[in-house]
Parts: C-alpha cells; structure tokens; sequence
C-alpha cells in the first residue's frame, strides 16, 4: 500500500454554535483543522497508509490535537513535541449574502518556532511513496520556509511525488513574499493544485473572463492558467478547483486536471454548504487517492471533484466520508436519498 505523508500546522478550530456570530457567542465548539492534517485524515479514512507530521507542545492540547488525528487512523509517531503553545483559528460561518470568518491567533506556535533540526526527513519519508505540503506551511516564517525546502529536497532525493496546494493566504504573508517563496519551492513539485485564485494572488497567473466576487469562472481561462504553471514550473499534473459563490450559503462546484496533453472537467455540482471549510483539501485528498490507485485523468478529477463536494455537507475541517460514498457521486447519484 502506498504511503502519503503530510506537512503542516494543525490547530484548535473554535467556533460558535450553529451561524452565531463572534459579538453573540457565549460558547464555542472546540475542533482540529489545519489543512496537511486534513489531508491525512481524508486518506486515512479512504484506506490509505498517511502520516502527518508537525510540531505540537507537550501539555493537554498539544495531546488532543495529536489524539485528534490518531483516532481517525493517521500516523502521528513523527510529530516533534515541544514549545509552549497550539496555534488557534476562530471560525465563524456565513449564511445567505452575510460570508464566514476566520480569524488567526497562531503567532509564536510550535510550528512557527521550530528549527530545521527538529525534523529527520530521511528517517520521516523511509518507506513513503508522496509528500503533500501547502503554501500556509513556508507563511508561518522564514525558518519554516526552510525546512519546506528541507523536506522537498529529501522528498526528491528518495524519489516520492510531491504534491503541493497553492493555499494563498492574505493574513499570513503579502502576495510578494509568497512568490518568492513558492517560486524556489515550485522545482520540486509534481503536483501542483490550486483554487480559482491562487494563481493569481501566487504567480500573477490570471484567469481571463472571471470574476470570483461575482461567481463567474471561466473554463477557457482556467485552461490557460493551468498551461502557464505548467510551462513555468514543468509540473506533471496541475489542479483547479472551480469555486463559483453564489452566496456564502450555496455555490457551484466543479474542478479541472491538466496532464499536459489534455483538459478533463469534473461535473458540476449544486452544493448547498454544512460547512465551508476544508473542501479544497478535501480535493486534494481525493486526487492522491485517484492518482496512485491508477484512476484515468477523467475518472481522478471526478472522485477529487466529488471527495470535494461531500465536504461541504460535513460539519469540521475533517472529510468524513467513504471511498463507496465518493465513487458514488462521482457515478452521478447525487439524489440524497436515505441509504437503508
């Protein structure tokens, strides 16, 4: 069985009930998210042999997180203990016109303080076959920039596939720190997968006749984005997923995968969202599965596709859904019907 490991930060996800907001909360549900570890835990509930690597500190919520991801299957004997704190995300949800949330208290956690000697990468990548890291990992500073370099190298030396999600965020680092970080990061990935955005805010790369605050996602332009990353950085394989917001409560899904020699498009899917959180991963999820199960270009993107949708009707970061549950919808059946 192949093995996929994982890179990342994971935190405490704190979140109000139900569509309360911040100024109305006296309570807030407690949860794991961080999108490597999502990653993981999607796979793991697929069947697949993942590890998840990090650093966490010694004390009760450092443990929990790790007890978190160890319940749903997930390797963790490679998460480097120490430090003083757990990163924090607050998450409010959205509904209608009215968009969700987050803010980040995660400055000075475990993983944004560690040090190259933290991680024994040769030890870490004995026996795996991918390597999946995002661009959140080299936002949270410089020393963690480097040990993404650390790990791609080792990556590559032992002949894994690597696999990367652009993952831009704007509360982490400006667009010109994460080019020229991502550029230097770019040589040693395989798998490049990225959102209607990313490319943009990333690379420069723009979609033409598309307007992600209006909804409007062009094919053509997503064509032409996915043939420039690859041109730039000769990827294997590049990934889009096609987000069109209709409102914070619904919006049209689909995804595209470029091989290099041709364009498959996923179906597109009506979604009306449980929780918006984690379907990009979710995504991700998905496309290593398919990939190293030999799944056709047509039939990957439709299971990462559908991996993806399911996600949204699943409270949590985490993707809890099924190989069986996915194939299905990827199959057409996205009746709902009560399964007996």
């Amino acid at each position: 069985m192949s093995r996929i490991v994982t890179f990342g930060e994971i935190m405490l996800r704190l979140a109000p009930e139900g569509y309360y907001r911040f100024v109305q909360a006296d309570k807030y549900l407690a949860t794991p998210g961080g999108a490597e570890a999502n990653v993981a835990v999607s796979l793991s509930g697929f069947g697949m042999e993942a590890a998840f690597v990090t650093k966490l500190p010694e004390h009760e919520i450092g443990q929990s997180l790790v007890d978190q991801v160890r319940r749903y299957g997930v390797d963790t004997s490679r998460i480097v203990r120490g430090g003083s704190r757990a990163g924090v995300y607050f998450c409010e949800k959205g509904a209608s016109q009215r968009a969700s949330k987050v803010i980040y208290d995660r400055a000075g956690s475990a993983i944004a303080l560690a040090g190259r000697e933290d991680f024994d990468w040769d030890a870490i990548f004995d026996g795996a076959d991918w390597y999946h890291f995002t661009g959140i990992t080299p936002a949270l500073g410089p020393n963690v920039a480097e040990i993404c370099i650390d790990a791609c190298q080792a990556a590559k030396a032992k002949g894994l596939v690597v696999s990367c999600d652009l993952n831009y965020r704007k509360n982490l680092w400006t667009k010109e720190e994460a080019r020229a970080a991502m550029t230097g990061l770019m040589e040693y990935v395989d798998i490049c997968i990225a959102n209607e955005e990313d490319a943009a805010d990333v690379f420069g790369i723009r979609a033409a006749d598309t307007d992600v605050t209006a909804g409007q996602v062009s094919r053509e332009g997503y064509k032409d984005v996915a043939t420039q990353l690859m041109e730039r950085f000769g990827f294997r394989k590049v990934g889009v997923t096609l987000r069109e917001s209709i409102s914070a409560s619904d919006n049209n899904w689909s995804a595209m995968l470029y091989d290099g020699a041709a364009f498959s498009f996923s179906k597109k899917y009506a979604v009306h969202i449980v929780d918006r959180v984690g379907g990009g991963d979710s995504f991700t999820a998905g496309l290593i599965y398919a990939l190293l199960n030999d799944f056709g270009p047509q039939e990957a993107v439709e299971f990462a596709a559908a991996a993806g949708c399911l996600n949204h009707t699943v409270e949590g970061d985490f993707n809890h859904v099924s190989v069986d549950e996915v194939m299905k919808l990827a199959e057409g059946d996205g009746s709902g019907r009560v399964q007996r």
